[in-house]
């Protein structure tokens, strides 16, 4: 039977089978490591990302259009997780926000709604990568613009929009050489050609259940890297409340201003992230358009989450260091490991919020740890690339006055909360903060999940691998080798401080032969070994 409208109950199941045809393959996006190592996440990611926007869903009493676009547009973004879910919740926002206001909507307008999606999430990342999951959706919605042209019934249209997809994934790697250096295409772009294909098999009456985890036992067990190249460097973010702002113009205006750019309207909410040396300067700015919105926060003690998403997560219990009094400066970390909670804990974080490469918070569980620490100001060490936006998110959720600074790995963490000087003002902290991430070099020891080559390095399926600030620099069959060889090339003549933190697999007896390797070859530097209790990674190393 030829469909060629929807109402809002049509686009609210289509958007349900499309999720769960996401969510069942989710393994097999992990799969698509650019590096052999098992820590990505951009499966896990979009799947936790549009299941939060399924969820929303499902609490509607009035399934109609604005109602259903609602739902998935706050949805996705409070479930965002990950730069690859932050991309998608974009992606949909846009969608949606073109489509909320229609009594019908024909393939014309499913169209349009593409192509008003991707223009908003490339306005959310200022440098966008071109052959990552932006490029999918690009040409994508190019192509339905063209089909809409001459055909008007959904099954058909949304068939070529998957083939299509499919043909836009497959030149990925010719955009992005590591992608083809490694011999996959990007992850987050295959995430999206599943989330077409549920679409699409709706209308053909293939209606997608969600698999038990019994029947996803076969799956990859390993999850992939999203490679969007995101720099940082003086993390600033704020809302603006305003009514008549274009968040273009006034992106435009601070564009001079730093790096990283991230101007996005919801509502009567303008919010902005900018990586910058003058905040006071974009501040001045935002206060030409209307009232900055701050932040302020309680005390989270513990999060915990699984490793996958395919465990429940536990209940977000809170637990309050200090009394009700309101304090100067508040602080959370993403951090995983008994040991590096406690690390941070004994540094005076506030919140530790367990997550990290491979278990990637969202944007909900980040809104609930800064609501609950009581404090003026609140720094975010996200210690990992992919945490960044979903922290991002939380500006337009609070009020609180929230200082995202941008660290890349727990060293950075570490490091920038030692630096931390409660005598300062929060401008001068921050200052601070980001000059020490520059001194901080890490490395990490884990395991090969493949064969293949990386920037002239073989690696052979079960190897160790060492990486040097995300780069793959060795790989061996003896880890004590692997790691002395990673230590040499970190360790220059300027390096005075080496920590040596060793997971949950490593005993405390195996990571003194590193040290001792350390102190035999590298006198002139001083190097300490810590309890990080980290899963995957044998060994995480910092050289400052």
């Amino acid at each position: 039977m030829k469909q060629t409208h929807l109402d809002g109950q049509l686009l609210k199941e289509m958007f349900i089978n499309g999720a769960y045809e996401l969510e069942n393959n989710k393994e097999a996006v992990n799969a698509l490591n650019v590096f052999p190592v098992p820590d990505g996440d951009t499966g896990t990611n979009m799947s936790a990302t549009i299941l939060s926007a399924v969820s929303e869903l499902e609490k509607l009493q009035d399934v109609n259009i604005k109602n259903v676009c609602d739902a998935i547009s706050m949805g996705s973004l409070m479930g965002a997780r990950g730069n690859s879910g932050v991309i998608l919740s974009q992606l949909i926002r846009g969608f949606a926000k073109y489509l909320k206001a229609k009594e019908v909507i024909t393939v014309k307008d499913f169209a349009q709604a593409l192509k008003e999606g991707v223009a908003t999430a490339y306005k959310a990342v200022m440098k966008p990568t071109e052959g990552t999951i932006l490029t999918v959706a690009r040409e994508t919605a190019d192509k339905a613009i063209e089909i809409a042209k001459k055909e008007d019934d959904f099954k058909i249209f949304l068939q070529k929009i998957f083939e299509f997809s499919n043909v836009s994934l497959n030149r990925t790697p010719e955009l992005l050489p590591v992608l083809k250096q490694a011999g996959v295409v990007d992850a987050g772009g295959k995430g999206l050609t599943l989330l077409y294909l549920g679409f699409y098999k709706f209308f053909a009456g293939d209606i997608v259940k969600k698999l038990s985890k019994e029947d996803k036992k076969e799956q990859v067990k390993y999850d992939s890297i999203d490679t969007s190249n995101i720099k940082f460097t003086y993390c600033t973010e704020f809302f603006i409340r305003t009514k008549n702002a274009d968040p273009e113009v006034f992106k435009e205006k601070i564009l001079g201003y730093g790096d990283s750019v991230v101007v996005v309207g919801v509502d009567e909410l303008i919010k902005v992230h900018i990586h910058t040396n003058n905040p006071g300067l974009v501040l001045e700015e935002a206060l030409k358009l209307g009232e900055l919105i701050k932040i302020k926060i309680d005390n989270m003690k513990e999060q915990h989450r699984s490793i996958t998403s395919d465990t429940p997560q536990e209940e977000i219990k809170f637990e309050n260091k200090v009394d009700d009094a309101e304090k100067e400066y508040g602080f959370i970390s993403i951090a995983y490991g008994e040991g590096f909670k406690q690390i941070f804990e004994e540094l005076g974080v506030d919140a530790v919020i367990e997550g990290g490469q491979t278990m990637n918070p969202s944007t909900q569980d980040i809104f609930e740890a800064v609501k609950n620490i009581n404090a003026k100001n609140i720094f975010i060490f996200p210690n990992n690339k992919n945490i960044i936006l979903a922290a991002e998110q939380v500006k337009s959720l609070t009020d609180k006055n929230v200082i995202v600074i941008p660290t890349k790995s727990i060293p950075q963490g570490i490091t920038a909360m030692i630096n931390f000087n409660p005598e300062a003002s929060v401008d001068d902290n921050k200052e601070i903060m980001i000059e020490t991430l520059e001194k901080v070099k890490t490395g990490q020891v884990t395991f090969a999940v493949r064969t293949t080559v990386i920037d002239d390095v073989e690696v052979k399926e079960g190897d160790f691998i060492g990486l040097y600030n995300g780069k793959l620099i060795n790989s061996g069959e003896n880890i004590n080798e692997v790691t002395f060889r990673l230590i040499d090339s970190m360790i220059d003549d300027q390096s005075e401080f080496v920590s040596i933190f060793y997971g949950n697999e490593i005993s405390e007896e195996d990571a003194m032969v590193i040290q001792n390797y350390v102190k035999e070859r590298y006198p002139h530097v001083e190097v300490n070994v810590y309890y990080g209790g980290q899963p995957i990674y044998y060994y995480i190393i910092s050289v400052e």
